[in-house]
């Protein structure tokens, strides 16, 4: 990897008019067959109600997280989710990681909450130091919001960390939100996971949802596990009958039994990421952050160099990077690609190489 000539079979060069999307951290196996099996064959499902209790569901879904199906709740993505879990909770003060995942801020100010932003350290490769997180947490303060793996940085907390942080925001009275988003892509995400907590802590939520492991934004299906009694008596009472709607259940019921395509995904990732990591490492212009992910954050070292003109020229050759200008705790000098199909890995690698 790194040299034109390619460790992979297959051409390098992408069609004139193919783009590649590298800025959206979306699976490149595409939808699972599974999915579009079930669908095909789920069209008359479309005349009836889908199961208001999503038994079948949330029995796949608890066989694939380790969740107890009666602490799963579905909906279709996990902005619906912290929407709701701020109107349960009513936040005065709320604390977010920065940088960290972007979708909270509006919500939370627009139901006058104020925000304070935790700030990573550059110099500690923006790790999340525990002792002194925990250290910022007091009862001034109703919800803490954490996305594991960091949907900036790629980088993922293990479980006996957030156990400190769940026990700190329980003594506090702080609902503490965790976004698990990319934890599926994470080679030891059972390690990982927040969810073995969910029983021990009612003060926790964990979200996921699946439009990016499984490549299915188009289908609307995410689910948040807690084992609050008042929020699931709440959700039964107040939440959409049907939240999710009929082709979306079916195909979720397999999709979450599909173990050739997870373990077909994780095998790429794990490959891939160790791949991309390597080409790109060598090179000191540049500065990496390890990802556990399926994207990577790089911060651009040369003053000449902006994430803008990184960007342009991956563009002008079909391949679309994101630039960090707007991520809250970063600047211009920052970009953020997602990790594809290997010819295509070749091309955005080498493409950044030409210009950092």
């Amino acid at each position: 990897m790194g040299k034109s000539t390619s460790h992979h079979s297959g051409s390098n060069l992408l069609s004139q008019n193919e783009s590649v999307r590298f800025d959206l951290n979306m699976n490149p196996l595409g939808v699972p067959d599974s999915v579009k099996n079930v669908i095909l064959n789920s069209i008359e499902d479309l005349k009836r109600y889908p199961d208001g209790s999503y038994t079948r569901l949330k029995d796949s879904i608890a066989g694939y997280s380790g969740a107890d199906p009666d602490d799963i709740i579905v909906g279709s993505c996990s902005y619906e989710f912290i929407k709701l879990l701020i109107e349960f909770n009513s936040p005065k003060h709320a604390v977010l990681l920065s940088p960290g995942a972007q979708n909270y801020e509006k919500l939370l100010k627009m139901n006058g909450c104020d925000i304070t932003y935790y700030q990573l350290s550059e110099e500690e490769n923006y790790e999340l130091d525990i002792a002194d997180f925990i250290s910022t947490l007091n009862e001034s303060i109703d919800m803490a919001f954490i996305s594991n793996p960091n949907g900036t940085t790629s980088q993922v907390i293990d479980r006996e960390s957030l156990e400190f942080i769940a026990k700190i925001c329980a003594g506090n009275d702080i609902a503490l939100v965790v976004d698990e988003e990319y934890m599926d892509f994470v080679q030891d995400k059972d390690d990982c996971t927040a969810i073995p907590l969910v029983k021990e802590y009612d003060n926790l939520y964990v979200l996921r949802n699946t439009s990016k492991f499984f490549a299915v934004p188009g289908l609307r299906l995410a689910y948040a596990i807690t084992s609050n009694p008042v929020f699931k008596k709440t959700m039964s009472i107040t939440g959409f009958p049907y939240a999710i709607n009929a082709l979306a259940e079916a195909a979720g019921i397999d999709m979450f039994k599909d173990a050739s395509y997870i373990s077909k995904t994780q095998t790429l990732m794990k490959t891939e990421r160790n791949l991309v990591y390597s080409a790109l490492a060598s090179r000191k212009t540049i500065k990496l952050y390890k990802p556990d992910a399926n994207f990577i954050l790089v911060k651009l070292l040369k003053t000449d160099i902006t994430a803008q003109t990184v960007v342009e020229h991956c563009q002008s050759k079909g391949l679309y990077i994101r630039s960090c200008a707007d991520i809250t705790g970063l600047d211009n000098s920052y970009i953020r690609f997602c990790f594809m199909n290997p010819e295509q890995n070749d091309l955005v690698v080498n493409t950044i190489l030409e210009v950092v």
